[in-house]
């Protein structure tokens, strides 16, 4: 897959009637599933970024991973070069539509202790990210 240059834009801050399109990143850094962690690792430093979308062989977003989860997986006991992305994405299935509203994504972000979100089309390719504020 080709990364894509991200074009920052504010994350949720206050949540208003406005959709997830609205205020969404650009997807960023696509990666595929089988990458191991090593080269995601490797693709987020050159990137410059914490977070990348993961998607399938047909490009279908199957997750976002960030440099902290891999970073804790890479120091794991149990790690080894063979473990790819599809295998520690876990609850990270998480998606959300272009058209919910920021309040609503908002909620599920916080209430899931995600802190961010893929933005899906109706045919499961990503179209950015939200974040949360800190």
């Amino acid at each position: 897959m080709t990364l894509v240059q991200m074009q920052p834009r504010p994350a949720i801050a206050n949540p208003v009637h406005g959709t997830a399109v609205e205020v969404m990143d650009t997807a960023g850094p696509q990666v595929c599933d089988d990458m191991s962690v090593e080269v995601a690792l490797a693709v987020m430093a050159a990137a410059r970024t914490r977070r990348l979308v993961v998607c399938d062989q047909d490009g279908q977003c199957t997750g976002l991973v960030t440099q902290t989860e891999l970073t804790a997986v890479r120091a794991s006991s149990a790690y080894t070069d063979r473990v790819r992305l599809r295998d520690i994405l876990g609850d990270h299935r998480s998606f959300t539509s272009p058209v919910t509203t920021m309040a609503e994504a908002e909620h599920a972000m916080r209430s899931r202790r995600l802190g961010a979100l893929p933005v899906v089309d109706g045919q499961g390719s990503a179209l950015g990210t939200l974040a949360l504020s800190r």
